[in-house]
């Protein structure tokens, strides 16, 4: 504690390292008569906290670098591939020509969504506000979804990152086609204060398989990448939220996002 008698001081904090401990030091001022009258100091051990964000920071750096990797080392000759099958193709009948398209395609398909796992799965530092009817509305556009029929239920506004949230319920809705069939019905709500659903009267989810279809590479289906929901859950902690999957009123699966924050 110390005495001052400056109007103008401005509280603040400090963090000194001593040996492999990382110190914080907050002050604030004590204002008496509109005068400075002393500071209040609190010192806290942050070297977890520290350590912390070193590992988040060297993390990102990493998927970075991954990123860049498949983005330039494996999208590129993969790109020639394609083009020579399709040229091939054009100017040769041989039954192996459509398996291969479909197995570049498919290798295409895999390089994206890995691409979108290693950028979109680090924690979100910064958010904005978010209304769910505009955002499910623009994700549901997107979406090749046939004779399915979105229904939404609720308005709601919350804090998220709009891009990596449009990954999420783009892919919601691709699984909901893929597994309930084209005449699908998809309903997206608020549950509650501080939560969202997203559920279809499809064919649901086995309650045995429901913790596995978030793994990566989990499918089944034929054409399917196998991340699609990795990229759900991965995008929804890194909000600091929890996705869960259950049987929908009808029978389908129903997934519930329940966030942190709420406005």
């Amino acid at each position: 504690m110390c005495q001052s008698s400056r109007a103008d001081f401005v509280s603040g904090r400090t963090a000194i390292q001593r040996g492999a401990r990382i110190w914080q030091t907050n002050l604030a001022p004590v204002i008496t008569n509109d005068d400075v009258t002393r500071l209040v100091g609190i010192t806290r051990n942050v070297t977890d906290r520290v350590e912390r964000e070193r590992q988040l920071r060297r993390q990102k750096e990493r998927l970075d670098e991954f990123a860049n990797v498949i983005s330039h080392d494996l999208r590129n000759p993969l790109n020639v591939a394609q083009g020579r099958a399709t040229l091939l193709d054009e100017q040769t009948e041989s039954e192996h020509l459509s398996p291969l398209i479909r197995a570049l395609d498919r290798m295409e398909a895999i390089i994206m969504d890995t691409l979108t796992l290693a950028r979109n799965g680090a924690t979100i530092d910064e958010t904005k506000s978010v209304r769910l009817t505009d955002l499910v509305g623009k994700c549901w556009g997107a979406v090749d979804t046939d004779a399915a029929t979105l229904e939404i239920a609720g308005e709601m506004t919350f804090q998220g990152d709009r891009d990596r949230l449009q990954h999420v319920f783009e892919n919601l809705f691709r699984n909901a086609v893929e597994h309930g069939g084209t005449d699908v019905t998809v309903r997206v709500g608020r549950a509650g204060e501080d939560s969202i659903y997203v559920e279809d009267d499809g064919s649901g989810i086995p309650a045995d398989r429901r913790e596995e279809v978030f793994e990566p590479g989990h499918s089944s289906t034929s054409g399917g990448t196998g991340f699609g929901l990795t990229i759900v859950k991965r995008i929804i902690e890194a909000h600091g939220w929890t996705v869960s999957v259950t049987d929908g009123p009808e029978g389908g699966a129903r997934f519930d996002f329940v966030m942190s924050q709420s406005e």
